[in-house]
């Protein structure tokens, strides 16, 4: 007599509930890309070094962030991302601004998530550059034997203004001193219009002129109060 197999109906009921979490899982776990993003407010037009985080999509729509300023679930701790442009460490990316120049300011990253072990992810981090600079002087005219600081300032692909240092900009002047940023004209050169020219470090094209006067005029002196009691005087003298 042969056994006759009956199929049990309360595990058969239970089965497809059982399963239904592992297939979710599994299908979650089809990474079908990531992508980079930088903190807008960490100010990276000026500073190289700056928070990244992660957007990792799944092939069923799902997708997840990673911890930091995205405000995500997924912690750093069990992510790697490595990069040839620079140093990431939990979520920070420290860069050198010189060598991504070079390649448009984009940063490669390697990603790799304990749901795909032994598949590294590719995606391009694309960082802000400067499209434009501009001078904007303090002052109309330059003064003799007085320090006249040379304002750069630089428009960016964000299309946020900031004002740029020796270390982004070299300068060329056709009369007198440059001292860092500052321009000094001695007191008895006769020079009446200086030319200054400030050039991108990192792209020498970017470059831009500027025509200084330099005031001829002595400044009037004549409404300087060097003593209290002279205003005193005059008003004594007024009423009287």
């Amino acid at each position: 007599m042969g056994y006759k197999w009956k199929k049990p109906i309360k595990n058969s009921l239970l089965l497809p509930f059982l399963c239904t979490p592992l297939l979710l899982s599994a299908q979650k776990a089809e990474i079908s890309g990531v992508a980079a993003y930088y903190d807008s407010t960490s100010i990276v037009e000026l500073y190289d070094q700056t928070p990244v985080g992660l957007e990792i999509t799944y092939k069923n729509g799902d997708t997840r962030q990673t911890e930091g300023f995205m405000q995500g679930d997924y912690r750093w701790k069990y992510i790697k991302v490595t990069t040839p442009d620079g140093v990431f460490r939990n979520g920070y990316l420290s860069f050198d601004r010189h060598k991504v120049a070079q390649q448009h300011y984009q940063v490669k990253l390697e990603v790799t998530l304990p749901e795909a072990a032994g598949q590294a992810f590719e995606t391009t981090l694309q960082l802000p550059y400067i499209t434009g600079i501009r001078f904007n002087h303090y002052a109309d005219s330059l003064k003799r034997g007085i320090h006249f600081y040379l304002n750069v300032e630089a428009r960016f692909s964000t299309g946020k203004i900031y004002p740029l240092d020796t270390a982004a900009v070299r300068f060329e002047t056709s009369a007198g001193k440059l001292l860092g940023q500052d321009l000094l004209l001695p007191e008895g050169d006769t020079t009446r219009f200086i030319t200054v020219k400030a050039v991108s470090r990192t792209n020498p094209k970017l470059a831009i002129s500027s025509v200084i006067p330099v005031k001829q005029k002595p400044d009037d002196d004549s409404m300087i109060i060097n003593d209290e009691r002279d205003v005193l005087d005059k008003r004594k003298k007024r009423k009287g």
